[in-house]
Order: C-alpha cells, then sequence, then structure tokens
C-alpha cells in the first residue's frame, strides 16, 4: 500500500513538482534568512572574541559592548586592588580615520593594547611580529584593513608600508586576521600609549580595563566584586555577550525584519503545500474510493497520505537546506552577508517543515474521513 502511495504521488508530476518545489523555497527562505540573522548577531560579538580577555569592565552606564564611554585613569588601579584579581590592564578603543593610498579617509577601530602585557593582542597572526607593536609609531592590522588601506594602490599594502591616522604616520609592522566588526570597521592595534597619540585629546582617554582572575576563582566572582567594589559594571565575556546581544533584540529592528522574512516564508509554505496537497487528493478521490471498497481504512488510507506528505517534504527540506548551504559557500569568501549555518537553524526548519507537512495531510486526511466507498461507482 505503501508502494501504491509513492506511485500515485509521483504519477502526477505537475503536484509532485509543485509541491517539493514549495517547500524547497519555504526551507532555503527560512534557513538562509536564519543563518544571516544568526551570523550578524554574531558579529555584534565578534570584539569579545577579537580581545578574549575573561573580565571585560566598563563605565557604569554602557549597554553593550560596542559602545564606549570613557573611565579615568585611576579606576585602572581600583580594579587591580579588587579581591579575587590577578592583573588589569587598560585599554584604548575608538573609531578614528585613517589616510588610504587615493588620499580617502577610513574610518578604522583603533585599539590600544597594554604595551608590557599586549594583553587583548589579535586572535592570529598572519605576517610579522607582535612584539613590533612597541617601536613608536607601528601598528598591526588585519585583512579588510589591508584591503580598505590599499585603495588607489596597485599592490595591497604591505609590512613596513605607512599611512596617517588623524595626520600622524603609522608604520604597518604586522597582519592579522579578526571576525568582522558589527559596523564593517577594520581593526588597526596599536600599543596603548601610541593610541593616544593617534586618538583627539579629551580628558579622560581610557576607553576599557581587561582583567583576569586568579587561579582557583571564577570570572563570574571577581566580576560581581569589581562591580561591588568600584561601582563600574563589570561582566564575564559569556555575560557581555549576552548583554550585547540582548540590547541588539531590544533596541533595533533587526531582529524584527528577519523575523517577519521567516515567518513569511512559513505562511507560503503552509499555504503553497496544503492547497497542492488538498488538490492532489481531491484529484484521486476516486482511487482513494476504489482501495477503501476493497476494505482499506482510514487509518490506513491516513498514513498514506502522511508517507505522501512527509515524502515531498523529506525531498523538500534537503534541497532546500542544501541551496542555503551552497550560498553560505558562495558569500564566505566575499564576507558579506554575514553567514552562520547553525543545527539549531536546521532543526528550527525541520521541525516547520514537519508542522507544514502535517498540516497538508490533515486537509487530505479530513476529506477522505468522509468519504464514501460508493464514489467509485458514481458516473
Amino acid at each position: 500500500m505503501f508502494h501504491l502511495a509513492l506511485r500515485m504521488l509521483m504519477g502526477d508530476r505537475a503536484k509532485y513538482i509543485m509541491l517539493v518545489g514549495g517547500l524547497t523555497f519555504a526551507a532555503l527562505l527560512m534557513t538562509q534568512q536564519n543563518a544571516v540573522f544568526q551570523g550578524l548577531l554574531s558579529w555584534t560579538t565578534s570584539h569579545l572574541r577579537n580581545m578574549r580577555a575573561s573580565i571585560w569592565v566598563v563605565e557604569a552606564h554602557v549597554d553593550y559592548a560596542n559602545e564606549t564611554k570613557p573611565l579615568r585613569d585611576t579606576d585602572v588601579n581600583r580594579v587591580r586592588s579588587v579581591k579575587g584579581v590577578d592583573f588589569a590592564v587598560p585599554m584604548y578603543q575608538g573609531i578614528l580615520k585613517a589616510k588610504a593610498a587615493d588620499g580617502s579617509d577610513k574610518q578604522i577601530m583603533l585599539i590600544g593594547l597594554h604595551g608590557a602585557t599586549l594583553f587583548g593582542r589579535p586572535p592570529q597572526m598572519l605576517a610579522g611580529s607582535l612584539q613590533h607593536l612597541r617601536l613608536p609609531n607601528t601598528v598591526i592590522i588585519d585583512e579588510l584593513g589591508v584591503q580598505r588601506l590599499s585603495a588607489g594602490r596597485k599592490s595591497p599594502v604591505k609590512i613596513g608600508d605607512t599611512f596617517e591616522i588623524n595626520d600622524r604616520e603609522a608604520r604597518i609592522v604586522g597582519i592579522c586576521r579578526t571576525e568582522r566588526h558589527f559596523f564593517g570597521y577594520p581593526y588597526v592595534f596599536s600599543s596603548y600609549d601610541q593610541a593616544l597619540q593617534y586618538a583627539p585629546r579629551q580628558r579622560k582617554m581610557l576607553s576599557l580595563i581587561l582583567a583576569e582572575p586568579k587561579p582557583g576563582v571564577t570570572p563570574a566572582e571577581v566580576a560581581k566584586n569589581i562591580a561591588a567594589e568600584t561601582g563600574l559594571k563589570a561582566y564575564t565575556s559569556e555575560e557581555f555577550a549576552k548583554v550585547t546581544v540582548a540590547y541588539i533584540w531590544k533596541n533595533t529592528g533587526i531582529p524584527m525584519s528577519f523575523m517577519t522574512t521567516i515567518i513569511l516564508g512559513f505562511i507560503v509554505g503552509i499555504a503553497v503545500s496544503g492547497q497542492t496537497f488538498f488538490s492532489f487528493v481531491l484529484e484521486n478521490l476516486r482511487h482513494l474510493g476504489a482501495l477503501k471498497a476493497m476494505g482499506a481504512s482510514t487509518w490506513m488510507l491516513a498514513r498514506m497520505l502522511l508517507l505522501q506528505a512527509f515524502t515531498v517534504g523529506t525531498i523538500g527540506y534537503g534541497i532546500g537546506v542544501g541551496l542555503a548551504a551552497l550560498f553560505g559557500f558562495a558569500v564566505l569568501p566575499v564576507g558579506q552577508p554575514p553567514f552562520l549555518l547553525e543545527a539549531s537553524s536546521m532543526i528550527k526548519t525541520a521541525v516547520a517543515i514537519v508542522i507544514m507537512c502535517c498540516f497538508s495531510a490533515a486537509l487530505g486526511i479530513r476529506k477522505v474521513a468522509k468519504l464514501e466507498p460508493a464514489i467509485v461507482f458514481r458516473g
């Protein structure tokens, strides 16, 4: 009987292709949009992974990782004196203008690392030496920085080349790989003292403090102690990531725009699959009536319809997710749009496809349950 059900399904090529096509489109749209959304959210917290500190200490009114409000220089020693802190270092971060080879201004994310420890260093060096940051007027740029600062040149900038940051010379001593910043700024690393020379002068220059706990003490405990004793905000890396993502959900329209597209994909999938499958059942009522007249139970016919629905659902899901993955591979070299295809995204799409299949099968089962076997004898 199940073999017969599949032959009935695939015998009607037009309906079969339409069902698979509708579910493929729905699976592709939901998976691709969810993956792009997850990729975009990962950009919002890339700042934390590029510096890799256990504890982040920021000004009391900072709400998320990409926001900067200056601290007092004395706050570094206040944090160092807190129980459980192994060490704490100052860091500068700010958006400055750099001059490319063609004379155009490019915005960069300047990171000033503690000169003695270079704590918060870039995650992966591709060329050059990190130690050279201790030399005057030296910087390390990421791959995006190489691309942006090479505008107007026949060949990309390289180690030894110079450019200007706020009309001050910066000599490239290294190239690194970082995760993309949420706002698309290339990362430029320098020493903390050098960063203060590049940055416009203001009364308070310290952006944030990176700290590490002593052995045997958890970062969460130390962060709690810092917040209690200094009045500053102190987060573990995981906590700061959660706060940042929560801020994006609450204060931007990004999640709603993606959710709207995903919901539309779900609605389109239900509408197309439900209507097409119901039309398929109507066209095969005589055959189903004949089976019922020969003794097939309603439950047997229902299982046949469920098999047909889940067959096209499985095929559509596989093709849709596969196309979404191919899209991800296609945009990976470009880096835009962000794409992060997680197992959770594929599971959510699978659940949505199961709901569509159940809905489509339910429409057909309802019709079959009311079917009179005598229909096969009517003219």
